[in-house]
């Protein structure tokens, strides 16, 4: 019998539940199940041979042979036809599957769900179910995990040890196979099919792929940002850093991604320039960049939905990808405007604290979203609503202040490469200089210096007459010196933050005249609150009121 070689039929599989018992079904007047357990098909087309295990069923017709629908689409078998079947025995020195990978998604594309699946829990299940059944690389089967949707499948690598090798005393050597049989300790692990939505947790889970959150295309070097380093890189650690790491890892970790960023500092700082930036660096859906009081609408209910409408699309995403959703950005410019302190605006409507109320729900609500950034930008970080400040909503607050000296020579670097590429920077334009002159320029004052500077250079090569006319030569003989900066400094412009050195010198240029012991304590006790400033890590900044 073992060498026989016999026709049958294929057939539909008879019952639904044999349809999950990854076998054949058979007459067990057909083929004898207590001798023979596997059988190999040969294909009618090819010269391929299928492995499968068998189990009988009483009411399967003899001559007929049994096979659910992934097992035909598999094999290429057609109902109502004979099919060459002889019996086939494993070689378990070399065929015992140690290692089996399983490609897992849903049997109904359009019935999924993002509840998690425990992949320990699955793979016990799974050998209980399948303990000593053939495998073969590409194979396809149903499979039902407790009360969840039910799943399809794929074999994806084999790996077999040669145990003749550990019986000899010899160290056992691991090979992939093509075909091979179960143990009831085969390791089985399973790994998310492509574009797959489901949710596997466990250590079972094999490493799905993972797309690094970070643009691999991006050059932190053109970022454009400049005296921002410390401040990227708070951004970087608090916000980014568990994005960059694989989501097994973080469900390890039991840690949650930040959701929200607030930057906060005086005008033309580079508020807006960083986050425009992070939203390019970010390997993410279009950032959606809004104004704060395009939020706001004369009608009843649609500032609100407004609201609604920016999260959209990434709740959308959100139930039908769970966790393997993508990241999605948005960016409210002058958050100041819609975030108000509830109960701060006196209007009839409220409509500013529902605003502030819908932008919790989304952000930190009862159906939290885990794919989304949250980035705030203000003036005004006194008038927000504290609520919105705390930990799970805005948390990562970073204030952007006036760059140091470092960070003003880094900004004009930025806006004179250019110039410098073309050699239209003069070689007595020392940038080191202008950064100690440009004390409290914000970067955008340093930005409006450059193009200052330019505007001189150019009206150089303009003569006005009768007509306006330009200098042939012009484009040849333009360059930007340094007198050209220092007429953009004394005239053009002026810092709005600060006091002007020279003007606070102009002041004192003569000395302070002491004439009684009020001034003496006034210059004592602002000396003390200097050094206060300067050596005390418990008071960074010191306010004095001086009547």
């Amino acid at each position: 019998m073992a060498a026989q070689s016999f026709q049958l039929v294929a057939a539909k599989c008879p019952t639904d539940d044999l349809t999950y018992t990854n076998c054949a079904i058979i007459n067990e007047k057909d083929i004898d199940t207590k001798r023979i357990k596997h059988i190999e098909l040969s294909s009618n087309v090819t010269s391929i041979k299928y492995i499968f295990t068998i189990t009988k069923y009483g009411l399967m017709p003899q001559g007929k042979i049994g096979f659910n629908t992934l097992q035909r689409r598999w094999a290429g078998i057609e109902l109502d036809r004979p099919y060459q079947i002889r019996p086939f025995a494993f070689d378990k020195n070399v065929q015992s599957i140690t290692t089996l990978v399983l490609e897992v998604d849903f049997l109904n594309k359009k019935n999924t769900t993002t509840d998690p699946y425990d992949s320990d829990k699955m793979a016990v299940e799974f050998l209980q179910l399948y303990a000593d059944h053939a495998f073969s690389v590409g194979q396809c089967l149903p499979f039902q995990f407790m009360d969840k949707k039910t799943l399809t499948l794929a074999v994806k690598e084999i790996e077999a040890t040669d145990l003749s090798a550990v019986a000899r005393g010899q160290h056992p050597k691991t090979r992939k196979i093509s075909v091979g049989v179960t143990l009831p300790n085969t390791m089985v692990v399973f790994e998310r099919a492509e574009g797959s939505s489901i949710n596997l947790a466990g250590k079972s889970k094999g490493k799905s792929q993972f797309v690094s959150i970070i643009n691999p295309d991006f050059d932190f070097k053109t970022m454009g940002i400049g005296g921002l380093d410390a401040e990227f890189n708070a951004i970087f650690r608090r916000a980014f850093a568990s994005r960059v790491f694989p989501p097994e890892l973080v469900y390890q970790l039991g840690m949650k991604h930040c959701r929200g960023i607030l930057l906060y500092g005086p005008p033309g700082t580079g508020k807006t320039l960083m986050a425009r930036q992070i939203g390019k660096m970010l390997n993410a859906r279009e950032p959606k960049i809004v104004n704060g009081p395009q939020i706001l609408d004369k009608y009843v209910g649609e500032s609100e939905a407004n609201v609604r409408r920016l999260f959209a699309d990434a709740e959308e995403e959100e139930k039908r990808l769970g966790p393997n959703s993508g990241l999605h950005i948005i960016i409210f410019d002058e958050i100041d405007a819609i975030c108000k302190a509830r109960g701060s605006v006196a209007s009839g409507a409220g409509v500013h604290d529902t605003v502030v109320n819908q932008l919790l729900s989304k952000i930190d609500g009862v159906d939290q979203l885990n794919n989304i950034l949250v980035i705030g930008m203000t003036n005004r970080r006194d008038m927000i609503d504290e609520a919105l400040l705390r930990p799970g909503r805005l948390e990562v607050q970073i204030e952007i202040g006036l760059p140091d000296e470092n960070g003003r020579l880094q900004i004009l670097n930025i806006h004179t490469a250019r110039l410098r590429e073309n050699n239209k920077l003069s070689p007595d334009v020392d940038l080191k200089e202008f950064s100690e002159l440009t004390r409290n320029f914000s970067g955008a004052e340093l930005e409006g210096l450059v193009r200052a500077a330019m505007s001189f250079a150019m009206n150089r090569h303009v003569k006005a007459g009768k007509n306006v006319e330009i200098d042939p030569d012009a484009a040849e003989k333009l360059k930007i010196c340094r007198d050209d900066f220092m007429h953009a400094l004394e005239n053009d412009i002026k810092p709005a933050f600060g006091v002007s050195k020279e003007e606070f010198d102009s002041y004192i240029s003569n000395g302070i005249i002491i004439w009684g012991q009020p001034v003496v304590d006034v210059l004592e006790e602002g000396q003390l609150r200097i050094r206060q400033t300067i050596k005390s890590e418990m008071t960074p900044l010191v306010s004095i009121l001086i009547e």
